[in-house]
């Protein structure tokens, strides 16, 4: 069976800002590319990294953006199912973290999957406790 990743927003941006992790991001591509991963992404993640650019640059900036992360073999997955609803609200009643990062370590759980992710800050805590899989991006 093929491996699963699941991209939070801080992983999705360094990719796109080829800021630094965007490596480690880049070599999961390489894994898709030669059919041993899938990349997948919460619509609640891409919405997160969408505010962000158009606060910071506007509407056509982020709408551009979100195109580009479209052309990635990545699959946005829009329905928020019953396990995903229920596990994110449990993770996020039980820890402080944002909605999205709930969406981010839900999705990841359910699907049995790795979290790319650089948020050690509020991951940390988790990793320790929760039976999901991490990849720190740095």
């Amino acid at each position: 069976m093929n491996k699963v990743y699941v991209l939070d927003a801080c992983a999705l941006i360094a990719s796109l800002t080829k800021e630094k992790g965007a490596e480690k991001v880049e070599a999961v591509y390489d894994e898709v590319a030669a059919g041993k991963a899938s990349v997948v992404v919460n619509i609640i993640n891409l919405l997160e990294v969408y505010y962000d650019d158009y606060r910071l640059r506007g509407k056509e900036s982020a709408d551009k953006m979100v195109e580009v992360i479209k052309a990635f073999p990545t699959t946005v997955i829009a329905e928020i199912s019953n396990d995903i609803f229920a596990e994110a609200g449990r993770l996020k009643a039980s820890y402080k973290i944002s909605l999205a990062d709930s969406f981010a370590l839900a999705q990841t759980k359910v699907l049995n999957g790795t979290l790319l992710t650089s948020d050690h800050h509020e991951f940390d805590i988790i990793e320790a406790k929760e039976p999901i899989n991490f990849l720190w991006i740095r």
